[in-house]
C-alpha cells in the first residue's frame, strides 16, 4: 500500500503528460494525413487582387511557417487611390495556420502595438460579411518610424472569421486558411488613432471579397 501510495503521484503526472500530447496532437493533427485540396490552394495563393489601377509586385514573405504550411505575399500600390498595401494568405493544418498572430510576431521583431487587438467588420460587395481582428503597430529606426495596421482572418469554408480560439474553433478543419491585410499608417497630429480612408476600406472589402471568391471558384467581380 506504501509503495502504491508512492508511485500514484508519479502515475497522476504520466497520465496529464499522456492527456497533454494527446490533445495537442489532435490539434496539430500531427498524427493524421494532410489532403489539402490543391486546386483551391493553387487558386488561394494566385490571387492578384484587382483594385483601381494598382500595380501588383511578389514579395518573399516573413511569415512565421510551421509544419506543412505555405504562404505568399504581394505589394499593391495604387497611385490613383493613394493605397498602399501587402496581402499575406497561408494556408495548411488548422494547428500550424491558427497560431502566430500578428499581435505576438509583430511585437517580437521590435514593433510596438499600439491599438488593438479588435474585431471588425466589413460588409463585401455580395452583401457578405467578413470578420477579422485589427491591430497597430509602429517601429521607431534611426531615421523615421514605420507604422503599420494589420488585420486578419481565417476561413474553411468561405467565411472569413476572427474567433476568440482559433485554434480550437477549427481544429476538425481539414485545411484552413489565413489572410494578413497590412496597410500603411501615417503619424497622427493629435496622438488619436486615424481613421482609414475610403480608398484603404474599400481596398479591405475587395481583399477579402476577391479571396472569398477564389476559395469558392467563383468569378471575381471588382467594385466600380
Amino acid at each position: 500500500m506504501t509503495i502504491l501510495k508512492r508511485s500514484l503521484p508519479i502515475w497522476l503526472a504520466f497520465g496529464f503528460v499522456l492527456a497533454g500530447a494527446a490533445v495537442h496532437g489532435a490539434i496539430t493533427q500531427r498524427w493524421s494525413v494532410f489532403a489539402p485540396n490543391v486546386e483551391r490552394t493553387e487558386r488561394m495563393h494566385a490571387v492578384a487582387l484587382k483594385f483601381a489601377d494598382a500595380e501588383v509586385t511578389d514579395v518573399p514573405h516573413d511569415v512565421p511557417l510551421k509544419e506543412r504550411s505555405i504562404a505568399t505575399s504581394r505589394r499593391y500600390f495604387s497611385a490613383s487611390q493613394n493605397v498602399s498595401a501587402m496581402i499575406s494568405v497561408i494556408s495548411g493544418v488548422p494547428g500550424a495556420v491558427s497560431t502566430h498572430t500578428p499581435d505576438v510576431c509583430y511585437t517580437g521583431t521590435g514593433y510596438k502595438m499600439t491599438f488593438g487587438p479588435k474585431r471588425e467588420k466589413v460588409t463585401m460587395p455580395d452583401g457578405k460579411t467578413a470578420m477579422f481582428f485589427v491591430a497597430d503597430f509602429e517601429k521607431r529606426k534611426a531615421t523615421e518610424v514605420e507604422r503599420l495596421r494589420v488585420r486578419w482572418a481565417w476561413t474553411a469554408d468561405g467565411t472569413w472569421d476572427a474567433p476568440d480560439f482559433a485554434r480550437f474553433q477549427y481544429m476538425k478543419a481539414s485545411e484552413l486558411y489565413k489572410l494578413y491585410i497590412v496597410t500603411a499608417l501615417a503619424e497622427s497630429p493629435t496622438g488619436d488613432r486615424i481613421e482609414d480612408a475610403e480608398p484603404t476600406r474599400q481596398f479591405v472589402r475587395d481583399a477579402f471579397a476577391q479571396y472569398a471568391q477564389a476559395f469558392a471558384n467563383a468569378p471575381t467581380t471588382t467594385t466600380p
